[in-house]
């Protein structure tokens, strides 16, 4: 067996694209934060897989369903393919908390626990940026190191401030 490879997840909303303190599932509302594109390249070049592990609970509530999720990621790979970036996965939870609980949905550590496995991750060497604190709970029973932060801050400081690139 080869040797573990480390990754970033990345929480969706607030992360990559604008937070907007409400569902997000039209195009037209969706706008990739500046520097994500530029970030996510470098941090590939230098050896990161890049996960994105998100909670879409509209789905669960009936608000949108998971063309639209896609709709929007497809947008969001192409918006990263003009700088090379390939997302090497985007696992979402579609449930809701008030129609039962699900394993998946953070701060749960299923959609982080399948990406560990499918790309045989090291959880220690590897990192989570989330702007909830559900993504910090989610990365730490994975295994994985949180790193909180505000909502839609540019992502290129965050990977500087903590030295993950260094």
């Amino acid at each position: 067996m080869g040797a573990k490879r480390k990754a970033i997840f990345l929480d969706r909303d607030g992360v990559l694209n604008r937070e907007r303190g409400e569902h997000t599932w039209r195009l037209e509302d969706f706008e990739v934060l500046e520097s994500v594109p530029e970030t996510l390249a470098a941090l590939q070049k230098a050896g990161w897989l890049l996960i994105v592990a998100s909670n879409q609970s509209g789905i669960g509530l009936g608000l949108y369903g998971h063309a639209e999720v896609e709709v929007l990621h497809a947008y969001l790979h192409d918006r990263l393919a003009e700088k090379g970036v390939v997302l090497d996965a985007v696992y979402y939870c579609p449930h809701h908390p008030t129609n039962g609980r699900c394993l998946c949905r953070k701060p749960g550590s299923l959609l982080l626990e399948k990406a560990i496995a499918r790309f045989g991750i090291d959880p220690a060497a590897s990192v989570f940026i989330g702007d909830r604190e559900r993504d910090a709970q989610a990365a730490v029973a994975a295994g994985v190191r949180p790193i909180l932060v505000a909502s839609n801050v540019l992502l290129k400081d965050v990977v500087d401030q903590n030295e993950i690139l260094a």
